[in-house]
């Protein structure tokens, strides 16, 4: 049997990844259109399709009608998206959520589950490890898992600080999961997963100068600028830290109205806007006077991060992003009256799965980088 010297191997590698990322922009394509992009010949491009449909990389596509009425109808690929498979997760004070997803980001499964926020970082790393293998389609395929956390995450994927989640500072999460996960691991921050996620699939699609700004049951902005994600000279770009004031008393009117109306249920802040918001909802002038309230207070904290970037678009998400107009509306009257070139706000349609299809998305760009490029 004849050996390809190292020249010819890192060649055909070289080839077969760029047929590859062909068929993966998600286009179907014959032969003679994959060589003429490749710029390889056509049997050198119909060898690498043999390899990848054995590989399961790719699928040849059944005749379109029409095929049959000139000649032999000509062959069709593209790329195998359920060849492999990610699994995003979300990892809250309150909640874990995982997303697993096929290569082409095609949702096949959401979990979710309730955690206490006073939950030790030992026991929530065990949950976390439990998710995913709960979320697991087909352990062959699962190709990467990405997860994304409060709190600043350096590059290593390290929880630096974290307010929100007791005993997360100092968590080395990424080599934690990876001891106990057979697959590449990622971490990034939250806030960063989110912006991605609408970015990617989201109302900021297209844009590329966006402001992300969480509500649930706390705060966080995430930032894009110039089409990429912003992370900062400390990987702590958007995070709004233990506050006094501003963001973290955003609350206090619609904590006050939920204790007022119903002072025998116990609330989180998250909780007590979304009771505010419903009542507001419903006709009720005072919760729609505490919403607004809890509006303006979130529109006066981004004025100080809009003035500044300029973006194009704040994105309102999280949770809290179904108020919808409730919320939207006065931020948006504000920022009109108070800034030099006022973005356009909207409200996320991702809500609360933001961050675990930010995850997925992460996940996705590392096999693109390392699945999908060959290099000498």
């Amino acid at each position: 049997m004849r050996q390809e010297s190292g020249d010819a191997s890192l060649l055909r590698k070289l080839n077969s990844a760029a047929i590859l990322r062909i068929l993966r922009g998600g286009e179907v394509v014959t032969l003679t259109e994959l060589a003429r992009a490749a710029r390889v010949s056509r049997p050198t491009a119909e060898g690498i399709v043999e390899d990848l449909l054995a590989k399961q990389w790719a699928e040849e596509c059944a005749e379109e009608p029409g095929d049959r009425q000139r000649g032999r109808p000509a062959r069709r690929f593209r790329f195998h998206g359920t060849a492999g498979h990610v699994i995003g997760v979300d990892v809250g004070g309150y909640k874990l959520l995982s997303m697993t997803a096929d290569l082409n980001g095609e949702i096949l499964a959401t979990r979710k589950v309730a955690v206490s926020p006073e939950l030790p970082a030992a026991e929530r790393l065990k949950a976390i490890v439990a998710l995913v293998e709960e979320s697991i389609v087909d352990s062959r395929k699962l190709a990467a898992v990405a997860v994304g956390t409060t709190g600043v995450v350096d590059e290593a994927g390290r929880v630096v600080k974290s307010v929100a989640i007791p005993e997360w500072t100092g968590v080395e999460l990424q080599a934690e999961l990876a001891r106990r996960i057979p697959v590449p691991v990622l971490v990034e921050n939250d806030m960063r997963l989110a912006v991605l996620a609408e970015h990617w699939r989201g109302v900021a699609k297209g844009y590329r100068d966006v402001v992300y700004l969480f509500t649930g049951n706390r705060i966080g902005l995430g930032l894009l600028i110039g089409g990429a994600l912003h992370r900062g000279s400390h990987a702590a770009s958007g995070e709004i830290g233990d506050q006094s004031s501003g963001y973290r008393l955003a609350f206090r009117n619609v904590i006050d109205y939920a204790m007022t109306v119903d002072p025998g249920e116990l609330r989180s802040p998250g909780q007590s806007a979304e009771f505010a918001v419903a009542r507001a909802r419903e006709g009720d002038e005072t919760a729609a006077q505490a919403v607004e309230a809890f509006a303006l207070r979130l529109a006066e904290g981004l004025v100080t991060i809009v003035n500044p970037l300029d973006p194009e678009l704040v994105v309102v998400g999280g949770g809290l992003s179904q108020a919808g107009p409730l919320l939207v509306e006065p931020i948006q009257r504000h920022l009109n009256r108070v800034t030099l070139y006022p973005p356009e706000v909207v409200a996320s349609r991702l809500g609360g799965d933001s961050v675990a299809l930010g995850a997925v998305r992460l996940a996705l760009d590392h096999l693109d980088r390392t699945l999908f490029t060959a290099t000498a």
